[in-house]
C-alpha cells in the first residue's frame, strides 16, 4: 500500500506540473546611446542621447544625457591648423565616456554634424574643410565609439532637424497614455514652427497649408508611422556674427575714405577698430569687392547709439525689392507660404531677448522700447551695469536685437498680431532645443529595432501554486507512509 500511495502522489505532481502553463517572458528592453557633436560656426557642443531598444513605431524615445561645451571657437576657425579641430573635441569625448557603460561604448554611434560656419568655409577654400573634417574623424575613430561621420549639413538638413526636436520634446508628435499603457498621437497635435539664428546662418521651418507648399520646397519626414510635409529655408550670411560683418562693411564703404566711422548701433562711448583684411576672409563680405581698400589698413568703428538709424542701417541689408509684389516672398527672392501656427524661437534668438529681460507674451511695442531703451545707454552705463557680461558681446546687443525685429518683423512676415505667437526658449523639459536631438532621433529609424529579448519561463502565480500543491501532496504521502 505504501508503494501504491507513492506512485499516486507522484502522479498527481506529474499531472500539476503538465498542469502550469509555460509562457514566453519579455525581459526589460537594453538602453542604447548616441552622440552627436553640433560644431556652429562660433562654438561646438557634444550632446548624448539615450534611448531603449524597443522604438516606438520605428522612432526611438530618446532622451538627453550630456550636454558639453567644446573650449574655443568653432572647428572652422582651425582651417589654417586643422589638428587642433581634432584636439579640441578630446575634452567633451572623455567626459561623454563617463556617462556611456564601458560595455555599451563601442555600439555607441557617434556623429559629427557641422554647420553654417563650414559650410562657408567649404565654399571659400574645399582642400581646407575637407582637411578640418578628416582631423575631426581621425579624434572620433581613437575612442571606442561607433564612429559614423563628419559631416556638412545643408541648411535645409539643419531647419528640419530643428523643427523635430522641438515637435519631439513638445509631445506634439506622440504622447504616453497612462491609462492605455502606450504611446498615443495627440488628437489635435499642435505642430509649432522652429526659427533658428546662429553665427552664420538662420533657418525657418513650419507646417504650411498644403496647397501654398511649392514642391521645390518641400521635405517630407515620417515620424511615429505619420508623415509631415514642411517647408524649411535657411539663408546663409544671415547669421548675427556674419550679419555684424556686413553691417560694419556697409557702414565703413558709406563712410569712405574716413577711418573713423559713426555705428549707430554701438554704444556711446565704444570704439572698436577692425582690419580692412578681416572683411576679404569671409564669403558674406565679398572679398572680392572692388570698393574695399587694398592693404592692411584699419577703420575705426565709432559707437553712436541711435536706434532708429541702427534699425535702417540693418534694413539696407536685405533686398526686399526682389520680391516684387509677391506676397509669398520674404527677401532675396526667396519664395516663403503664409506663416500658420506658433514657433519656437531659439539659440542666439533666445540669448538675445533673455539679455533684453523680456517675458513670454510681451507686446510688441514693449519689446520695441525695451530695444530703444539698450540701444540708448552709454557703453559706461552698459559696462558697469553687466561686469559679469563678455566685453565682445555687450556692445552688440543693440544691433542683435534690431536684427531679430527686422528679421521676424519685415522678412519673415510676421505681424502685430502674430507675434504673440513666437515663443523664445532654449530647452523643453532637460533637453537643449536646437539640431542635434532631431537628427539623432531621425537617425534612430535607420537602427533595426532590436526584438525584445525572450526567455521561457512560468507564470508567477501559477507556479507558485504549483509548488505549494507538490510540498502538500509530499507531506501527506509521508504520512500515509509512516501510518
Amino acid at each position: 500500500s505504501a508503494i501504491v500511495g507513492a506512485l499516486v502522489a507522484l502522479s498527481i505532481i506529474a499531472l500539476v506540473l503538465s498542469l502550469v502553463r509555460v509562457e514566453d517572458v519579455t525581459l526589460p528592453p537594453t538602453v542604447k546611446y548616441g552622440m552627436v557633436f553640433d560644431a556652429g560656426s562660433s562654438h561646438t557642443s557634444l550632446f548624448v542621447y539615450e534611448w531603449d531598444s524597443d522604438k516606438e513605431n520605428n522612432t526611438g524615445v530618446v532622451s538627453q544625457t550630456l550636454s558639453c561645451d567644446v573650449q574655443g571657437q568653432g572647428i572652422s576657425s582651425y582651417a589654417n591648423n586643422p589638428p587642433e579641430a581634432g584636439n579640441s573635441l578630446r575634452e567633451c569625448l572623455d567626459k561623454a565616456l563617463q556617462v556611456v557603460p564601458a560595455e555599451k561604448q563601442r555600439d555607441v554611434p557617434a556623429y559629427l554634424g557641422a554647420t553654417a560656419g563650414m559650410r562657408l568655409l567649404r565654399e571659400q577654400n574645399n582642400s581646407a574643410a575637407e582637411q578640418v573634417l578628416a582631423e575631426v574623424a581621425k579624434t572620433m575613430q581613437e575612442y571606442p565609439v561607433a564612429f559614423k561621420g563628419a559631416r556638412i549639413l545643408t541648411g535645409e538638413e539643419e531647419g528640419a532637424y530643428g523643427w523635430i526636436t522641438i515637435n519631439y520634446l513638445l509631445d506634439s508628435f506622440t504622447k504616453y497614455s497612462p491609462k492605455a499603457h502606450t504611446w498615443l498621437r495627440p488628437e489635435a497635435a499642435n505642430i509649432f514652427g522652429a526659427l533658428d539664428l546662429g553665427g552664420a546662418s538662420t533657418q525657418i521651418t513650419f507646417m504650411p497649408e498644403g496647397s501654398a507648399l511649392s514642391q521645390n520646397e518641400a521635405s517630407e519626414l515620417t515620424l511615429y508611422g505619420y508623415s509631415y510635409n514642411i517647408y524649411t529655408h535657411s539663408y546663409l550670411c544671415y547669421g548675427q556674427n556674419e550679419m555684424l560683418k556686413r553691417l560694419a562693411k556697409e557702414l565703413i564703404l558709406e563712410s569712405f575714405p574716413s577711418t573713423r566711422v559713426r555705428h549707430p548701433c554701438y554704444p556711446k562711448g565704444y570704439n572698436e577698430t577692425v582690419p580692412l583684411s578681416s572683411f576679404r576672409a569671409s564669403p558674406c563680405t565679398d572679398g572680392s569687392d572692388p570698393r574695399l581698400p587694398l592693404g592692411d589698413s584699419s577703420v575705426t568703428l565709432v559707437g553712436s547709439g541711435n536706434a532708429s538709424a541702427c534699425l535702417a542701417a540693418l534694413r539696407r541689408l536685405f533686398n526686399f525689392s526682389a520680391c516684387g509684389q509677391s506676397q509669398d516672398c520674404t527677401f532675396d527672392g526667396v519664395y516663403q507660404p503664409p506663416l500658420r501656427g506658433q514657433f519656437i524661437a531659439f539659440s542666439a534668438f533666445y540669448y538675445n531677448f533673455k539679455f533684453l529681460n523680456l517675458t513670454e507674451g510681451q507686446p510688441l511695442a514693449v519689446v520695441r522700447e525695451a530695444i530703444e531703451g539698450l540701444c540708448t545707454r552709454s557703453w559706461e552705463d552698459l559696462s558697469s551695469s553687466y561686469p559679469k557680461e563678455s566685453p565682445k558681446r555687450l556692445p552688440k546687443y543693440c544691433a542683435n536685437a534690431n536684427y531679430i525685429l527686422t528679421l521676424l518683423l519685415d522678412a519673415y512676415k510676421f505681424s502685430e498680431t502674430s507675434w504673440n505667437n513666437i515663443f523664445f526658449q532654449m530647452k523643453a523639459g532637460s533637453a537643449d532645443v536646437g539640431w542635434t536631438l532631431g537628427y539623432m532621433l531621425n537617425l534612430t529609424n535607420m537602427v533595426p529595432a532590436e526584438a525584445p529579448a525572450r526567455v521561457k519561463g512560468h507564470r508567477p502565480s501559477l507556479w507558485a501554486a504549483a509548488v505549494t500543491f507538490i510540498i502538500l501532496t509530499l507531506i501527506l504521502g509521508l504520512a500515509a507512509l509512516l501510518l
